[in-house]
């Protein structure tokens, strides 16, 4: 990583001011969509159904109000700085507790740094949510780089491994010399590789996937246990019905970005894929916002292309790892997560939640990231 002359290294209070002219321009989008045909009674088997996509479409158009989402995020203290020739933006909310511990938290795609909203309270002020001020968290919130208002990627090689010396190099620029890891999604491969690379500072990873799959060999799936089988089957659904999204942002991103970035309802379809159901509308919406408005869709599908074309290391990482598992996602399988990662120490498991469990489930969320760093802190 290129060492950062003295202006790239200042950080800069940021806040979003969204102009007035990309909001109607936005609206006369929406108002022109050029609706595809669908076959009768599909549902879900040939991609995002019209109907689904039409209504949230139709909020985004007649209900949803920008403004109030961009007041929220407003209300958090937002920064951005300029890492390895990037822009990376963050939130940097600080606890009324002293001796909180730093914590980065990393988001994936299609979320965002909005996806940490509902948790922002529990871990920077657990004592006015019923908690122990012990567990209290100074929390850092980056937007990925080519994501959100961290703007487009400017180079190529912003893969896991760069994101994570970026994010060491952030809360080294914070003065923070002790802090944890957590991640959901792309930040599932984030966090654990900050571990691995800046082991010195991190004292625990807490991750919502591990991405250790079965090696092919039939003696390895002979005795799995029932919970296995079924992490098993979750994921092979997912292989064989959902992973379009992995393949084509892995191969041709510059393709898909053309309609990305020239149609919101692409947009929304895109994301809405595994953005899913039993979200609420303003939350997806809130989400997709912030690609389109940044125009980032393009360069956030890099992320999936840089991080196909690299070496992944194959040493196990020895940093102290805890593991949130939510019903309805694959979070993985701890017989073959033990191989990549020679410490964990902490694996739950809970009956709801889904793969945005910060939103779904903050409740549980937090109460897992503080259960975890108890060991560690």
């Amino acid at each position: 990583m290129t060492a950062p002359d003295r202006a790239d290294a200042e950080i800069r209070p940021f806040r979003i001011d969204t102009p007035q002219d990309d909001l109607d321009d936005l609206q006369e989008r929406l108002a022109r969509t050029h609706w595809p045909d669908e076959l009768p009674g599909v549902g879900w088997s040939y991609g995002v159904p019209a109907g689904y996509v039409k209504e949230l479409a139709e909020h985004w158009q007649h209900g949803y109000e920008w403004r109030e989402h961009e007041v929220k995020l407003n209300g958090y203290p937002q920064f951005i700085t300029t890492i390895d020739g990037q822009s990376v933006h963050f939130l940097h909310v600080l606890s009324p507790e002293p001796d909180a511990l730093p914590l980065v938290l990393t988001h994936g795609w299609p979320g965002s740094v909005v996806e940490f909203l509902d948790v922002i309270g529990p871990l920077t002020d657990p004592r006015t949510h019923g908690g122990d001020p012990a567990d209290a968290f100074h929390l850092v919130v980056p937007s990925l780089p080519g994501f959100g208002f961290s703007g487009p990627t400017g180079e190529t090689g912003w893969n896991r491994h760069r994101t994570a010396r970026a994010w060491a190099a952030l809360m080294d620029r914070l003065g923070y010399e002790r802090y944890g890891a957590v991640g959901n999604d792309a930040g599932s491969f984030v966090s654990p590789e900050l571990g691995r690379v800046d082991p010195e500072h991190v004292v625990g990873v807490h991750v919502t996937q591990i991405f250790s799959f079965p090696s092919g060999d039939p003696a390895e799936l002979a005795d799995l246990t029932p919970e296995e089988q079924r992490e098993l089957e979750t994921l092979r659904w997912f292989l064989e019905n959902k992973m379009s999204f992995n393949t084509l942002m892995s191969q041709q991103p510059q393709t898909l970005g053309f309609a990305l970035q020239d149609s919101p309802v692409g947009l929304l379809a895109w994301n809405a894929q595994l953005l899913g159901e039993d979200l609420d509308a303003d939350f997806t919406l809130t989400n997709v916002m912030l690609y389109w408005l940044t125009r980032t869709a393009a360069s956030a599908a890099r992320f999936y292309y840089e991080d196909a074309h690299t070496e992944h290391s194959t040493e196990p990482t020895t940093t102290p790892t805890g593991l949130a598992a939510f019903a309805g996602d694959f979070s993985g399988i701890r017989r073959f997560a033990n191989r990549d990662h020679k410490n964990i120490v902490h694996w739950s498991t809970f009956d709801r939640g889904g793969h945005f469990a910060a939103h779904k489930a903050p409740d549980l969320l937090a109460g897992d990231v503080q259960a975890f760093f108890r060991r560690v802190r």
